[in-house]
């Protein structure tokens, strides 16, 4: 291979279409753009979602619902998954260790499912009225 031979793959390059360059191009007179109306005009256009003036269909759908975006640090965890953990001392790093949370998360909240029998220690994680009352209840702490 020489410097001087090499060559861009076929088909990569085209030529650009020149357009409004007289009869014989084929794109000559109204350049594509067909006759009259507001696309055949120079800078006239509609901007995204324009619907000719009709009540466009942002407008005519309701608007409903929120989701922050501080949704995704935070997470919840259940009784039974703490039993099933098999852990003494719980704390937000085992829960992401053990996969049970999100990489992302900040703050972790037991809430009240399913059943706890054995003592597990929680450090910096919050819990339910009704979550802490079981932990208690089997001999564990919230802390």
């Amino acid at each position: 291979m020489e410097l001087n031979s090499i060559k861009p793959a076929a088909g990569a390059k085209h030529a650009k279409r020149r357009v409004g360059r007289g009869i014989g191009s084929g794109l000559g007179k109204t350049a594509g753009r067909g006759h009259k109306g507001q696309k055949s005009r120079s800078g006239g256009y509609h901007k995204v979602g324009f619907e000719g003036g009709q009540m466009p269909m942002h407008r005519r759908l309701p608007k409903r619902g929120f989701k922050s975006a501080q949704l995704q640090f935070n997470a919840e965890i259940t009784l039974t998954t703490l039993e099933v953990l098999n852990t003494a001392e719980v704390d937000l790093l085992t829960l992401k260790q053990a996969g049970l949370v999100g990489q992302l998360a900040k703050v972790v909240k037991v809430v009240n499912t399913g059943a706890l029998s054995k003592a597990v220690k929680l450090t910096g994680i919050g819990a339910t009225a009704g979550a802490k009352a079981a932990i208690e209840a089997a001999g564990g702490t919230v802390a």
